[in-house]
């Protein structure tokens, strides 16, 4: 985002958001104002009425025609009135769904370290809970605060022609009653970025513990795991008491003394009338006015809050979308030649840790590769960095001869397939999870890729087959199920690269060692890059990368790394003694 960008305001952004619904804003303004004048009108023919009566009028068609006028007048304020806040609400809705659909699409252009570093609960908050928040502002404000604003002004200047002096003493109390109010807003942005920041933290409590709630079980740290819930639960609302408590009282004085206009007026409306400055009928007109007067305002001021609040979603909305994306074109400028994978002196840490340290790698077109090395070394950093998850630090990943910086977001994602050992699957069908690979695949495309990967016997035996719905996160499936059913989708992809970031980790040997015949002839022609915890998988790799502490100790065939690398040679004997113990 550029600084100009940055300094848009919230009102801006809104007008941005709406884009093709500004229209139906100004249309909604529109009958707004035309039901404010609706509205305001019928105080005319009270006036009249009024005056008729005390000039002593007995002509009881004349009040029932004014009463006639004061009808449709009035049904014509209800009419626009509905108009209009039905147009702004539908206008609306489609804000909503534009800036959801713009944090989606952020997301996925970010790098994946900025997207981690705050927690899913936080930006499902945002992207569902804070935006549905701003509804009711953005639907309401536009018709209500129009109406409720532009009438008492109306009838003040009434009032003022009327009589002046009268009017200025029954404003009397709306100073006083802003003084309190003035008081009552006093560290009141510091008390709702509070409310926001505690309500932040229990829906992100929220969230870990109910994900987590197998483990808590498992570990019997229910008690624990509900305190830490059930303060974050009590701050969320002492944070609101608090605040509420503090301006109680001042609050309570500043909607008492508002709309007290007749507080003043009476008296001294009266005694302008004994001493002959004001008639009757003029005296009975202010009376009727000041009714109306302030009470709209107080509709205008209760969506101060609200505006206030809207401001500081949008704040956090944009937020997101001000962050870094990748550094990737819009158009493909330079077309790769094969699909070698190389990494020269490439430098990348998370936040302040430099986790690799000058990487120079070069991965040939259709090979086997494994990477290997310590836990934490960096080999799922080097995978996610070729599936374009992050981008560099320094130096440079090409891919086919050209830098994947070069290469857009969408295009360079054709060309990977990746399964991690954090595999997700959607609450969709089976069929459909797999057929995510590739959107076009047929039925068909679908149970080959499932049978090539040793998934098809187990989704047969399903409940409903391919019909079954895998369920949030494809909680209703077994881990092992769900790794399976997730390389078949990478696999159906067709990608010229795939990706196993330790795929098989939640397999037993026997499933273990049928994915990886499945995978071997599935990849024929592809570059296959794998990081396996079981040695045992990739003696028959073309090339075995082994990584210690972010830089390539070694590279070269199962049979030269056991002669030459003496880490690899400990993981080999460490593999062998622990698979020789599970034996025995």
């Amino acid at each position: 985002m550029n600084k100009k960008e940055k300094k848009k305001g919230t009102l801006a952004w809104v007008l941005e958001f709406a884009g093709m619904d500004r229209s139906a804003y100004l249309f909604s303004i529109v009958m707004a104002i035309l039901s404010v004048i609706a509205g305001f009108i019928p105080y005319l023919f009270v006036a009249n009425t009024v005056r008729a009566l005390i000039d002593g009028n007995r002509d009881m068609q004349f009040y029932l025609t004014q009463c006639g006028y004061m009808a449709l007048c009035w049904l014509a304020n209800r009419a626009f009135h509905i108009i209009s806040t039905a147009t702004s609400h539908k206008a609306t809705f489609g804000v909503l769904a534009e800036i959801r659909r713009r944090l989606t699409k952020k997301l996925s252009r970010m790098p994946l370290g900025d997207v981690l570093e705050d927690s899913s609960g936080s930006y499902k908050n945002i992207i569902v809970e804070r935006v549905d928040a701003v509804e009711t502002t953005l639907a309401h404000i536009i018709p209500e605060v129009i109406s409720n604003a532009i009438v008492p002004i109306g009838i003040l200047i009434l009032m003022f022609t009327i009589n002046w002096k009268l009017t200025l003493l029954a404003l009397i109390s709306v100073p006083v009653g802003l003084i309190f109010y003035c008081l009552m807003m006093v560290g009141a942005t510091e008390s709702y970025q509070n409310t926001i920041e505690k309500t932040k933290a229990l829906n992100d409590t929220a969230v870990e513990y109910i994900n987590g709630i197998e483990v808590i079980k498992a570990f019997s740290k229910t008690r624990s795991s509900y305190e830490k819930f059930s303060k974050a639960a009590k701050e969320g609302a002492d944070c609101f008491i608090e605040w509420m408590r503090r301006c109680n009282v001042v609050q309570n004085i500043a909607m008492a003394l508002l709309p007290a206009q007749l507080l003043t007026l009476l008296p001294f409306t009266a005694w302008f009338y004994m001493t002959g400055r004001v008639d009757g009928a003029d005296a009975l007109l202010l009376i009727i006015l000041a009714l109306g007067l302030v009470s709209p305002f107080m509709v205008v001021a209760g969506h101060v809050d609200n505006v206030g609040k809207m401001s500081s979603i949008i704040g956090e909305v944009t937020s997101i979308l001000e962050m870094r994306e990748m550094d990737r074109p819009d158009q493909m400028k330079k077309v790769p030649q094969g699909t070698d994978i190389c990494f020269r002196n490439v430098h990348f840490g998370y936040k302040e840790t430099e986790v690799l340290h000058g990487i120079d790698l070069t991965i040939k077109e259709g090979t086997v590769n494994a990477l290997v090395g310590p836990s934490g070394s960096g080999k799922s950093t080097i995978a996610k960095l070729i599936a374009s998850f992050w981008d560099v630090d320094s130096g440079e990943i090409s891919y086919g001869g050209v830098n994947i910086k070069e290469i857009p977001l969408d295009i360079y994602n054709r060309y990977i397939g990746y399964v991690s050992q954090e595999n997700y699957l959607f609450d969709e069908t089976v069929m459909e999870n797999i057929r995510m690979g590739r959107p076009g695949a047929s039925d068909e495309e679908v149970i080959n890729a499932a049978k090539a990967c040793g998934c098809h016997d187990f989704i047969t035996k399903l409940e409903k087959g391919y019909d079954t719905i895998a369920g949030g996160a494809g909680g209703h499936l077994s881990g092992g199920e769900r790794q399976r059913i997730s390389i078949a989708r990478a696999m159906l992809k067709n990608a010229p690269i795939v990706i196993l970031d330790e795929a098989t980790a939640y397999t037993d040997p026997e499933n273990e060692a049928l994915v990886q015949r499945s995978v071997a002839k599935l990849v024929q022609g592809k570059t296959l890059i794998v990081i396996a915890h079981r040695l045992s998988t990739i003696v028959s790799a073309d090339q075995i990368i082994v990584i210690n502490d972010g830089n390539v100790e070694a590279c070269g065939t199962q049979e030269e790394l056991l002669r030459n690398c003496p880490l690899y040679r400990d993981m080999w004997e460490a593999h062998v003694s622990s698979r020789d113990s599970e034996v025995a």
